[in-house]
């Protein structure tokens, strides 16, 4: 376990030791409630891309789009995807610089990338059956509409910065994004707002302060 921990710490293991311990404290965070597991997911635009620019060409990003949708981006949450990475990037890492006996940053660094590249094909692979399952949550989440309903705010929130907010609708709580309606607003947690609309291009809900004793 110790010779692990030294591989792990060790300079050309740093990169793939980091992403692991990022997903890691990540889950934590969504573990304890600080965080929902969709909080740095991609905001992407209704046909499923990344926005862009419109009439200016070399700002096109479909091959970028076509990228995110062959690893299942956009259909999986970014951190699920991310995980999937990191664990097989992690193994290899330390198997390959072990094997290698190479103690360079600059060579782990090497051989980080081709360690990537068949990472990010592993993920693609293990995070496919996932596709379906998280297309029906959307689907269910998308017909039980909040819309109109009260919800208390976990996270901070205001028109520029996304937040968080819980909600009961239809017998179940809902986990939200959101974010403030007016530019003038800020919501704190523990207040208590009402959802007015949804933003498609954000891709989150919009509300605003909402006081029960009115």
């Amino acid at each position: 376990m110790t010779e692990l921990v030294q591989a792990a710490l060790s300079p050309p293991n740093l990169v793939a030791t980091g992403l692991l311990i990022f997903v890691l404290l990540y889950w934590l965070t969504v573990i304890l409630g600080v965080l929902d597991f969709k909080t740095l997911d991609l905001h992407l635009d209704a046909d499923g891309g990344l926005t862009e620019a419109p009439h200016d060409p070399h700002l096109s990003v479909a091959w970028l789009n076509s990228a995110l949708a062959f690893f299942n981006l956009g259909r999986v949450p970014l951190m699920v995807f991310l995980s999937f990475v990191a664990l097989p990037l992690w193994v290899g890492s330390i198997l390959t610089n072990y094997y290698a006996h190479n103690t360079s940053w600059a060579l782990g660094l090497a051989f980080c990338l081709p360690l990537l590249i068949g990472s990010l094909l592993v993920a693609k692979v293990l995070t496919t059956p996932f596709v379906h399952l998280f297309a029906t949550l959307e689907k269910n989440q998308s017909g039980t509409n909040p819309i109109g309903k009260v919800c208390t705010v976990l996270l901070p929130t205001s028109h520029e910065h996304l937040g968080q907010a819980v909600v009961k609708a239809n017998g179940d709580t809902l986990m939200l994004n959101v974010k403030a309606a007016s530019a003038a607003t800020e919501l704190n947690k523990g207040d208590t707002a009402l959802i007015i609309d949804y933003s498609a291009r954000s891709r989150c809900y919009l509300i605003e302060p909402y006081d029960d004793a009115s």
